[in-house]
């Protein structure tokens, strides 16, 4: 069962970061400026260039790309875990979650190596774990928060449970959703990070190898890498919650 599920999820990761890395550094960053100018505006479209050409003039473009990989696909199977919960089901779990978030992240390190092994899908089982409550608790927060008049008019119009999720709850509490997913790609890129401790490769394993050779320049540029990242996400979807917002 494990080793069927980690080779689906390293598929994934690998068919992300292929995709990732058959674009030219150029054209992947003319795109991401193109997004950054779309969600929000010219200084962020700014930013986000001389922040891109900072990391593609380091020779750090290809561990970032792993990074967004794993931060990616970590934040996508939260999100997905996160709608898929019912009410019940999310009293029952959410205890759970919210104690193993207060854990130490190079905890869950622990349980990732034997059902996974050495590598990138431990990692996303440990940033997924680490990651998820955020998501959970905006998006059941912002479902909640729906006024029930138009709750009550999908229901007189006939709407079924999926149509009424899709078509009114979520799209009436995506800002609360959206700032639950910054939340989740914060926390999944620190794990991710951390996570190179067992193979994860990215900006993380950059950091870890400049440690263990006692190169301080080497970790700064690399932690300079992770700082960028983090920064561009946060203002996309930052972006995107308040262009839904308004």
């Amino acid at each position: 069962m494990t080793r069927s599920i980690s080779q689906v999820t390293q598929n994934g990761i690998d068919g992300l970061n292929d995709a990732l890395m058959w674009l030219p550094p150029w054209a992947l960053l003319l795109i991401i400026v193109g997004i950054c100018w779309r969600v929000s505006n010219y200084r962020l479209a700014i930013g986000a260039l001389l922040g891109m050409a900072l990391v593609w003039n380091m020779n750090l473009w290809s561990p970032m790309i792993e990074t967004l990989t794993l931060v990616v696909i970590a934040t996508l199977l939260a999100i997905v875990i996160a709608a898929a919960l019912s009410d019940r089901l999310y009293r029952v779990i959410m205890p759970a979650l919210d104690f193993m978030q207060t854990l130490p992240a190079f905890v869950y390190l622990i349980p990732a190596i034997p059902f996974f092994g050495i590598g990138s899908v431990s990692a996303i089982f440990a940033t997924v774990i680490f990651s998820m409550p955020p998501a959970i608790r905006f998006t059941t927060l912002g479902i909640r928060q729906v006024p029930e008049e138009l709750i009550e008019a999908s229901d007189a119009y006939g709407a079924t449970r999926s149509q009424k999720l899709f078509k009114v709850q979520l799209p009436m509490s995506l800002p609360t959703v959206m700032a639950g997913i910054n939340q989740t790609i914060m926390l999944a890129l620190s794990m991710v990070v951390i996570a190179a401790m067992i193979g994860a490769g990215g900006l993380g394993s950059e950091v870890w190898r400049a440690i263990q050779r006692l190169q301080p320049g080497a970790g700064f540029e690399a932690g300079i890498a992770v700082v960028i990242l983090a920064m561009l996400l946060d203002r996309i979807t930052q972006s995107l919650g308040k262009s839904r917002k308004s």
